[in-house]
């Protein structure tokens, strides 16, 4: 091997490196969950009834995501959620008024436009509902 031959080899990895950093960088920079999601989770409980939630979200004034929600549950009304998104995983979690919390865990499909999530809600603010869980899967609308 040559002297010059081994900078060459050198700059070459060097350089596939970055490349590959930088179109993992962008994947996960690429998913955008900004927007209007609706959908339906059905508890694990036989004696919960499903409830649909929508979900509008959008960066606040520091850039955060926070997303809006309306929801019919007899656990839990309309919580303001935080939005935290790592590559396709997406978590949405917060509070209603009345401090009954709800945490939503999924995953978005190739088409960044279905999430298939978990979710678990602590309604023991209004005794109603002390912990409920369950799957769904929110749609963007």
């Amino acid at each position: 091997m040559t002297k010059t031959s081994l900078p060459f080899r050198v700059f070459l990895l060097s350089l596939l490196s970055l490349v590959t950093i930088m179109r993992a960088a962008s994947l996960y920079a690429a998913t955008d969950v900004k927007g209007k999601w609706s959908g339906t989770f059905q508890s694990n409980h036989p004696d919960v009834p499903p409830f649909t939630i929508t979900v509008v979200i959008s960066p606040n004034s520091r850039g955060h995501l926070t997303g809006n929600s309306d929801l019919t549950s007899r656990c839990m009304k309309g919580a303001q959620l935080e939005v935290t998104v790592t590559g396709s995983d997406v978590v949405l979690a917060g509070s209603d008024k009345d401090g009954d919390n709800l945490t939503i865990r999924g995953s978005l499909d190739s088409t960044g436009t279905l999430l298939k999530s978990t979710y678990i809600l602590n309604g023991s603010a209004t005794g109603e509902c002390e912990t409920d869980d369950g799957t769904g899967t929110l749609i963007e609308k």
